[in-house]
């Protein structure tokens, strides 16, 4: 989990002001494939008040809108699947759902 409380601009590698993590991983030993590893996230990240409020005052962001949009939480769920294929080679697949990227949800009127 992470917060900050938004009042000050953000020069790091992402915007949000509070952000929740939740993740699991497994080993392959379970399905008899001893390399192998599985695992599953859910990230949910969002803005204050007061940051909405900067940017749609004219306030500028390094990623996030001008400050004429709805704002939501981005949430993120990922997955992914690593394999042993043959002596040291470990092919990976991974898929990835992101809602609101960068807290951004609509357009507003």
């Amino acid at each position: 989990m992470g917060w900050n409380e938004g009042e000050r601009e953000s020069y790091a590698y992402t915007e949000d002001d509070e952000t929740f993590l939740l993740g699991v991983g497994a080993s392959g030993k379970r399905w008899r494939r001893n390399l192998d590893r599985a695992g599953i996230a859910f990230v949910s990240n969002g803005i204050s008040r007061d940051h909405q409020e900067y940017l749609a005052l004219g306030g500028l962001g390094f990623l996030l809108g001008d400050g004429h949009l709805n704002y939501g939480r981005e949430n993120i769920l990922e997955t992914y699947y690593t394999f042993h294929a043959w002596r040291g080679i470990f092919p990976s697949v991974g898929l990835q759902r992101i809602n609101n990227p960068a807290t951004t949800a609509t357009a507003a009127p």
